[in-house]
C-alpha cells in the first residue's frame, strides 16, 4: 500500500509542499540582502562577522541544509549522516574553518529535544571545531528556533558544552591581484513570503507535510530535481550578487547547488557552444546528447547570454542517495564538492567544479 501511494501521491505533494514553502520576491530579496550586508558591515559581531582572510593559507567549507531530524520517515538527513560525519572528520583534520549556513536542524518537523537525542554524534563532530574556534552557526528558516526562542542560547550551550553565536550571515574579505574580494554568505531564505518565519508554512511543514513526508518516507531532494535551470529564487540572488562590485554571494537555502552561478544543465550549454565555437563537432554532439537526455527529463532551454561568477549555492547535506554538496574554499580556490558512498559504502570526496578566485568574473 506505501509503494502504491508513494508513486500515486509524491510528485503531487513534492510540487504542493514546494507552492506552499516558497514565494520569493524580487524587491523582498533585494532589500533583506542589501540590509543584512549593511548591518554586518557596519556593526559586525551583532547579525553576523567579517573575517578577513589569507587565500593562500586559510581553508573555509560552506555546508547548509542538513535538516537534521528525528531518524523516522520524515528525516531526510539520516541517509547522508555518515557522509556528513566523514565529511566534517575529514575538514577537522586539514584545519578547514566550517560555516555552518542554516537549516542545519528541522525544528519546523521536530521538537528541539527530539533533534539533540538523535543527532549526538554530529553536534559532537561540530563542537570540535567550535573548541578551536573554527566554527561559525548562522540559522535558516528551519532552525530561525536558534534566533528567535528565549531558551534558545541555553539549548546550544546544552549540546556544544558553551555559549555560542547565532548569526545571520557572515562576510570573509580578502585582496587577490591588489583588487578586493568579499564573500558574502548566508542562508538565503531571506525575502521568500513563504520562508522568512511564515507561520503558515510552519504549520503546514509540521502537521501536514512531516506526517505524509513520514509515512510515505518522502524525501524531494533528488540529485536530477537539482540539476535543473536556477530556481526562481537561485534567480533572484543571482541578479542581486551581479550588481555588486568586487563581491562573491554564497547562499544556501534552495538545496540546488550552484558553482560560478549556473546549474548542471546551464553548464552543459556553455559547453556546447565553447565545443563548437573550436569546432570540435564530437564534444558538441556529446554534450547534446547530454542536454537531450536531461530534456526529455523536463529541463528547459536557460534564457541566459552569459553570467557572472557572482553566485554560488552550497546545495544541501540531505540528498535523497544519501550524497551531500558544500563549497570550499582553499588554497586560492573556489570548489564545488560532492560527498557520496563509493565501493563498500565508504565515504569519497568529489571535486564536481573548481575556479581560481583572481579567476572569477565579477565584472562586464
Amino acid at each position: 500500500m506505501r509503494q502504491f501511494l508513494q508513486r500515486l501521491l509524491t510528485k503531487p505533494l513534492v510540487n504542493f509542499a514546494n507552492k506552499v514553502s516558497s514565494r520569493p520576491d524580487r524587491k523582498r530579496v533585494n532589500k533583506a540582502l542589501g540590509d543584512l550586508y549593511e548591518d554586518i558591515t557596519t556593526n559586525p559581531g551583532k547579525k553576523g562577522v567579517v573575517i578577513p582572510f589569507d587565500p593562500a593559507k586559510d581553508k573555509f567549507v560552506i555546508l547548509s541544509d542538513q535538516h537534521k531530524g528525528a531518524r523516522d520517515g520524515a528525516d531526510v538527513f539520516a541517509l547522508a549522516a555518515k557522509n556528513y560525519l566523514c565529511a566534517l572528520e575529514y575538514y577537522y583534520k586539514d584545519l578547514f574553518f566550517y560555516i555552518n549556513l542554516g537549516d542545519s536542524e528541522e525544528l519546523w518537523e521536530n521538537l528541539f529535544i527530539t533533534v539533540k537525542r538523535h543527532n549526538k554524534a554530529t553536534f559532537e563532530a561540530e563542537r570540535k571545531f567550535l573548541g578551536e574556534r573554527r566554527f561559525i552557526k548562522i540559522f535558516g528558516n528551519h532552525d530561525l528556533y536558534w534566533d528567535n526562542d528565549p531558551l534558545a542560547a541555553f539549548n546550544l550551550q546544552k549540546i556544544y558544552g558553551q555559549k555560542v553565536a547565532i548569526y545571520e550571515g557572515a562576510i570573509l574579505k580578502t585582496t587577490i591581484g591588489k583588487k578586493p574580494l568579499e564573500i558574502y554568505m548566508t542562508h538565503g531564505h531571506q525575502g521568500d513570503l513563504q520562508s522568512d518565519g511564515n507561520w503558515f508554512s510552519k504549520w503546514f511543514v509540521s502537521d501536514i507535510w512531516g506526517p505524509f513526508q513520514a509515512y510515505l518516507q518522502i524525501n524531494p531532494n533528488t540529485p536530477a530535481n537539482n540539476d535543473q535551470l536556477k530556481t526562481a529564487h537561485n534567480r533572484m540572488m543571482y541578479q542581486w550578487s551581479a550588481k555588486r562590485k568586487n563581491m562573491v554571494l554564497i547562499t544556501g537555502h534552495t538545496h540546488q547547488p550552484v558553482f560560478k552561478s549556473v546549474t548542471h544543465i546551464e553548464k552543459l550549454y556553455e559547453e556546447m557552444e565553447a565545443a563548437k565555437k573550436k569546432d570540435d563537432k564530437q564534444a558538441a554532439d556529446e554534450i547534446k546528447k547530454q542536454i537531450l537526455g536531461r530534456q526529455n527529463k523536463g529541463d528547459k532551454v536557460p534564457d541566459f547570454t552569459g553570467y557572472l561568477d557572482t553566485y554560488f549555492n552550497s546545495g544541501c547535506c540531505c540528498f535523497d542517495d544519501g550524497d551531500m554538496s558544500g563549497i570550499e574554499i582553499s588554497d586560492g580556490c573556489i570548489r564545488l564538492v560532492k560527498w557520496q558512498y563509493g565501493a563498500h559504502k565508504k565515504s569519497e570526496r568529489i571535486v564536481l567544479e573548481e575556479s581560481r578566485l583572481g579567476d572569477l568574473k565579477l565584472s562586464r
